[in-house]
């Protein structure tokens, strides 16, 4: 995400913000950014100490967290990818260069010709929470649950068109056309496999109604129904997540019996009670709170690039909150008068990397794209060819929220700075995350302000969001209605069939280049920087990693 916007994204989908919402080894991941820097770790002296709870089993993660459900087919953020990766598990695993799928749930799966039909065979250890046995008819109502539901993170599986299941370890799907990213996506953390026979009994269906039908949302808030390591047992929005371990778990046992997932609004407040031993994890730290961690006993920090990016999103056919509708020469205004090295050097100490497209570097079809350029002077000649030579006024909204250790209400206060030397005149709306995401799915914003980081490892969910390809999220709000006819690049999408439908490696990168492009041209959705990570812990926690799929994987953590 969303990934929640990541992935996100996606109620089309939120960012997730999911989260998201991939990619390599630190080393590797180094090299995918075009890195110089090397990871930085700091190892502070001192022993290691348990968690505020006094219990060494207990784990603590401080954050601010922008989960506001914990039904894994209705929601996606940055929050969901860690927690619903532990609590359900995939069908496709993650290895930990970020980059190889491995066995999970599925012990093997095999594409038909032309990749539009898959076949996954299932552990027949596999094991849910209650110890009923992972089926074939779990899987394919997972999937089709999700898909019906059309959740946040439904884009993932919108090309499946039917699902067989020859015998209870054997799925076989098919999809509307060639997919050859399709087992990356049920990587993602929102396709982890449910009990049917439980969560049926719990108001939940996967018919085409569902949206209307499926009443189980509510339960899904103190309960959970998947085959992971770790089970839900309580969530308190805005406050609180706790997990604990699945007794009954098919697969290794985790170290840690409980979880804690604790609210902590800014990279301060996470660092202070990571310095207090209130927390053993902080997960937004920014760069500058890094460097006063640095040296102190008992904790380490660790930087390493990422892949998630912040962006703004143009709904160009919109009319309120906005002098004009945001035509092309006014979208390229607003592009021209971004200072995208001003906003990564004030916001993260030019700890971070330049995007070229809404695709992150080390992504296939990322190599080459231009990256972006500061143009006053063009911005103002621009304005003037939109008949707004006096300048342009329009509201720019976002969530109150700090991702990546970046609050994004300054974020939004530097562009305002920014864009007025080009005489384009925002008014910031803040609003809360549900707030934020709820006007923008209901065609209430023409511009937009949020971030993402990958679902799983593969270029097609970046075009499935941000893309205007036919079913993708930004494609329908660019149009001025949920039920107007969506604004379709016909090149960008015979591009993207192309990538998918591609056998080798060489020419998806091609295809999915080339509809990059398109992107850039188009500027609907504009990624403005990729912050590096910044992970600080107490010394003697490990097995931290920076995951593609699950942010970071719960069930290798020790201490």
């Amino acid at each position: 995400m969303s990934k929640q916007p990541h992935n996100r994204t996606r109620w089309l989908g939120t960012p997730r913000t999911r989260a998201v919402t991939a990619l390599a080894a630190i080393a590797l991941i180094t090299a995918a950014c075009g890195g110089s820097n090397a990871p930085v770790s700091n190892s502070g002296g001192g022993a290691p100490s348990a968690s505020s709870s006094g219990d060494s089993q207990t784990l603590v993660i401080a954050r601010n967290m922008d989960l506001t459900s914990t039904d894994p087919s209705n929601a996606i953020c940055d929050t969901c990818q860690f927690v619903f990766s532990a609590t359900y598990e995939t069908l496709v695993g993650l290895s930990d260069d970020n980059h190889t799928l491995t066995p999970r749930l599925a012990t093997s799966w095999s594409g038909s010709k032309n990749d539009s039909v898959w076949t996954f065979k299932l552990d027949p250890s596999a094991k849910f929470a209650d110890g009923s046995p992972v089926t074939s008819a779990d899987v394919k109502f997972s999937l089709l649950r999700l898909k019906y539901l059309k959740g946040n993170a439904s884009y993932l599986v919108n090309t499946v068109d039917k699902i067989a299941t020859p015998d209870p370890e054997t799925v076989v799907i098919t999809l509307h056309a060639p997919n050859s990213e399709f087992p990356n996506a049920v990587n993602a953390s929102y396709t982890g496999i449910i009990n049917s026979k439980l969560a049926k009994q719990q108001g939940a269906v996967d018919t085409p109604d569902a949206p209307k039908t499926d009443k189980a949302d509510k339960w899904f808030q103190s309960h959970s129904a998947g085959s992971g390591p770790y089970e839900l047992q309580s969530f308190t929005s805005g406050s609180q997540v706790t997990l604990v371990a699945n007794p009954n778990y098919w697969g290794t046992a985790p170290h840690f019996k409980r979880v804690i997932v604790k609210q902590a609004d800014t990279a301060a407040g996470q660092a202070q009670m990571l310095q207090d031993g209130e927390a053993d994890i902080a997960m937004q730290i920014d760069p500058v709170t890094a460097k006063s961690l640095v040296g102190q006993p008992g904790i380490t920090v660790k930087t390493i690039p990422s892949f998630n990016f912040f962006w703004i999103g143009m709904s160009q056919n919109i009319k309120n909150l906005t002098q004009a509708p945001l035509n092309a020469d006014i979208r390229h205004a607003i592009v021209d008068a971004i200072d995208y090295q001003g906003l990564l050097n004030t916001m993260v100490s030019g700890e971070g990397k330049l995007v070229a497209a809404p695709i992150p570097n080390g992504y296939p079809g990322s190599a080459g794209l231009p990256l972006p350029k500061r143009n006053v002077a063009e911005a103002k000649q621009l304005l003037a060819k939109a008949g707004h030579p006096n300048g342009f006024k329009l509201t720019l909204a976002y969530p109150t929220i700090n991702a990546y250790g970046v609050d994004l209400g300054q974020l939004a206060q530097l562009l305002q700075t920014q864009l007025k030397d080009a005489g384009i005149d925002l008014t910031l709306r803040p609003a809360t995350f549900s707030v934020n995401i709820n006007d923008l799915s209901s065609w209430k914003l023409p511009m937009e302000l949020l971030y993402w980081a990958p679902d799983y490892y593969g270029t097609a969910q970046y075009f499935n969001y941000f893309g205007l390809i036919p079913g993708s999220s930004w494609s329908q709000l660019s149009a001025p209605s949920p039920t107007a006819k969506p604004v379709i690049n016909q090149t960008e999408t015979s591009m993207f069939n192309k990538a998918l439908a591609s056998s080798a490696q060489s020419e998806r990168d091609q295809f999915f280049n080339q509809a990059g492009q398109q992107m850039i041209k188009d500027a609907v959705t504009v990624p403005l920087f990729s912050p590096d990570l910044v992970l600080a812990y107490k010394t003697g926690i490990t097995g931290i990693t920076y995951s593609a799929c699950c942010n970071i994987k719960l069930w290798q953590l020790s201490r």
